[in-house]
């Protein structure tokens, strides 16, 4: 094969130089600067094969032991009339995927660097404190789910998590890009193991299908189903996946001429993921259907033992490792998306393609996570199940920001040139955060004040949300016009080819423009967010110390 080369090609802002060079993927090599036409089908596909990584490891990474309960909870405790939600979830995970994607492969910076660069101090360590927070909690539910799976397994629990501990540490601190991808490539295979166990199970596929298109709300107390509907989204779609996969596409070295390929990776991991959410909520719901556990949800460890009760012990064994195979692979992207960020604000080295003596504080902040989490999960009587409450909550709250912010960066001439946003792509974003907000308000109501969150108050919540939600999509409409008019040199840009337009040095940005309504819609924003997560913080004190 020819390799056609452009060195007149543009790097963009890129703030490491570890992330120019050649495309070093699991399955195959793309050289930099490789400008030649992909005119066969096998060319195309092993151009693919190269790419392939970034989408199916954030997907799989989203499938984690968390995911493995939230998903359990619904299929054991409502059957699965819950299905429905993973469906609705497949263009909200496309779109937002989408865009830090795009953000990645075209400005070369990472996210929590952007929010800083384009919306001030305030937003931007706002960003990183709560992702740095968000993300430690949630890496401590990944050690939950080992130890969980280790518990029903026999294993010593302690070595158990020392050796996954160490197993994570490893595999991302080679220094070697290539090596740290097959290895999460393999743990994505791994979680294939969801398929044979729905098989030994044979859950009703036609009411299955029915139920995946069909919404319903399952009968019980609807404060308990909207919480259940809250962790569906908030587990599918967490704030994390957007830091992830901006960064892993930039250190992997993806430019805008790969982008078509990167969305059909992602396309791909959206697959993996709704197939395993699908798979843990059908086959808990025929296992315990008819049974005493049915609507008695306990933890993902009750489920392996379930299975085994039911269906027998391969059965259970497969999902305990299917479970340890998901928290190695979250905890493994959860970590990185924070160690990017800190690495991205600072302007220090981070990047997988350098050994650990040549980025120091990288893969301190990497280890360092792992090694907390790891010991918060040996520490007895630590409040797992607390610590699992504040992650969800947490996220639920922070989401609607974080998605904000992706939505006025995708808007933004000057960052993304001929790659802003079009016009539907805003509306339907627009409208996905107010869905958000209004589910955000219902989950800090429900776990704030549990004695008012009945169906009345829920009811209330969803209605007036309903008219918040068209005034938030107009307001949402308004804040993503803030790029400004186009300078010349812009305009030129937006004329270029889209294959080869790179965002320029972060210095030579021209600087954003907000309008009145984006700042007073940020300010409320602001509000908010202060608001909740001070609640939020609070209600958690409270039930640590008993009087909850």
């Amino acid at each position: 094969m020819t390799i056609l080369v452009n060195p007149n090609e543009a790097c963009g802002a890129v703030l490491d130089e570890a992330h120019i060079g050649h495309i070093n993927g699991a399955f195959g090599t793309i050289l930099h600067g490789d400008v030649g036409p992909r005119a066969t089908w096998k060319h195309r596909l092993t151009t693919l094969l190269a790419i392939l990584g970034p989408g199916l490891i954030v997907m799989a990474g989203d499938n984690d032991a968390g995911a493995f309960a939230t998903y359990g909870q619904a299929g054991q405790n409502y059957g699965t009339t819950l299905l429905w939600t993973m469906a609705l979830l497949i263009p909200v995970l496309y779109v937002n995927q989408e865009m830090v994607l795009r953000l990645g492969a075209v400005t070369g910076v990472g996210h929590a660097r952007l929010i800083f660069e384009r919306f001030g101090k305030f937003w931007g360590s706002f960003s990183v404190i709560d992702l740095f927070l968000l993300n430690a909690l949630t890496i401590v539910t990944e050690f939950i789910g080992i130890s969980l799976a280790l518990d029903y397994l026999g294993l010593d629990k302690t070595t158990g998590v020392i050796v996954s501990a160490a197993l994570i540490l490893i595999a991302v601190s080679t220094g070697n890009f290539r090596r740290f991808e097959r290895f999460a490539m393999a743990l994505v295979f791994a979680s294939l193991l969801l398929i044979p166990i729905t098989f030994m199970v044979h859950p009703p596929l036609a009411q299955v299908a029915r139920d995946l298109v069909v919404p319903q709300i399952p009968a019980g107390k609807l404060s308990d189903v909207m919480l259940i509907i809250i962790g569906l989204v908030g587990t599918t779609v967490a704030p994390w996946q957007l830091f992830f996969q901006q960064s892993y596409v930039i250190d992997k070295r993806i430019t805008p001429r790969f982008i078509r390929y990167e969305r059909l990776d992602l396309w791909l991991g959206i697959a993996l993921v709704i197939v395993g959410a699908v798979a843990i909520m059908a086959f808990t719901a025929a296992t315990f259907a008819g049974q005493a556990e049915f609507g008695n949800f306990t933890d993902a460890g009750g489920i392996a033992a379930g299975l085994e009760k039911y269906v027998g012990r391969t059965a259970g064994v497969m999902f305990a490792i299917a479970l340890i195979d998901a928290a190695l692979i979250g905890a493994s992207a959860v970590s990185l998306s924070t160690a990017y960020a800190i690495g991205d604000v600072f302007s220090a080295r981070h990047s997988l393609h350098r050994k650990v003596a040549d980025a120091k504080g990288f893969y301190a902040v990497y280890g360092g996570l792992i090694a907390v989490a790891a010991a918060v999960v040996l520490i007895p009587g630590s409040p797992l199940g607390l610590l699992t409450l504040a992650v969800q909550v947490l996220a639920g709250v922070l989401l609607p920001s974080a998605t904000v912010f992706l939505l006025l960066l995708c808007n933004d001439k000057p960052v993304l040139g001929p790659w802003v946003n079009n016009r539907w792509l805003n509306t339907f974003t627009g409208a996905i955060i107010a869905t958000l907000v209004v589910l955000s308000v219902i989950l800090t109501v429900s776990v704030l004040f549990l004695d008012a969150a009945n169906e009345h108050v829920i009811l209330g919540i969803m209605g007036g949300g309903g008219v918040a939600a068209v005034i938030a999509a107009l307001a949402i409409m308004a804040l993503s016009q803030n790029g400004g008019s186009a300078s010349p040199t812009e305009e030129t840009a937006a004329a270029m080819s889209r294959d080869t337009w790179r965002m320029p040095p972060l210095d030579q940005l021209a600087p954003a423009k907000l309008s009145l309504a984006a700042k007073t819609w940020m300010g409320v924003l602001r509000l908010y967010l202060v608001v909740a997560v001070a609640l939020v913080l609070f209600r958690v004190v409270m039930l640590a110390i008993g009087h909850g």
